[in-house]
């Protein structure tokens, strides 16, 4: 079965549009566990614009479920990882500009500096994955550089569904699953997209936040998580 986590950034956004601590972030994640959640998924930017330091320990420190951590690979990062020991850490690539990450790391041209830090964040206890492109030289980069899994980047595809990009997103599963890592996806899912892709070969996981925290304006966090999982779990009915 497909396991969901759930990125709650955006409602760091929004808390941090007043400065006054609302809407509380814990009781949003236990609000998304309600709804079916199997992860928590937060990204500490460099920048900080949503989640801060503080989040990440106090969810790491009370959640009954894995907290999954998405960062750059920093030094600064590194050693954050190294104090928290979290279960799961996604590398993504940054920048400053961006309104949300815009694509997937390029591991290829990065390998000499990555597999060292990979190896740094397996030393401090966590599973590393990915965050990549369905490119397939991308994808044999990642596990020659020592990854456990990957996440494709499924922004293309959410925004013009069609065949050939559906296609595009299954060689790259099934030549994940062939190079030894998990596949996980996220980025731009909704219910429709979801439709699809959960039956994306070898999937494990997918990671969605934007959509489910807007949808949650008008029907509420848990019931927006809970539809997301029913649609996950329909071919298990």
């Amino acid at each position: 079965m497909i396991k969901l986590g759930v990125n709650i950034d955006h409602l760091a956004t929004l808390r941090n549009a007043r400065g006054e601590g609302k809407p509380d972030l814990w009781r949003g994640a236990t609000t998304a566990i309600r709804g079916g959640a199997d992860g928590i998924t937060v990204h500490l930017r460099e920048d900080r614009r949503h989640i801060k330091d503080q989040d990440v320990t106090m969810l790491m420190n009370s959640l009954p479920v894995p907290c999954n951590l998405e960062i750059a690979a920093t030094q600064e990062m590194l050693e954050i990882v190294r104090r928290l020991r979290p279960a799961s850490v996604c590398l993504v690539p940054e920048r400053r500009t961006e309104l949300t990450t815009e694509g997937g790391l390029n591991v290829s041209e990065n390998s000499t500096f990555l597999r060292p830090f990979i190896a740094a964040l397996h030393e401090a206890g966590t599973t590393v994955s990915l965050f990549v492109d369905p490119d397939l030289e991308q994808i044999a980069a990642s596990a020659a550089v020592g990854a456990d899994v990957i996440e494709l980047h499924t922004g293309r595809y959410c925004r013009t569904p069609d065949a050939q990009g559906f296609s595009i997103l299954s060689e790259a599963a099934k030549s994940a699953h062939a190079n030894g890592l998990v596949v996980h996806a996220g980025h731009g899912i909704n219910y429709i997209t979801m439709e699809k892709l959960r039956h994306l070969p070898y999937l494990h996981e997918v990671n969605i936040g934007h959509f489910l925290v807007a949808e949650a304006i008008f029907i509420g966090l848990e019931e927006s998580v809970r539809r997301m999982k029913t649609v996950l779990q329909q071919e298990h009915l």
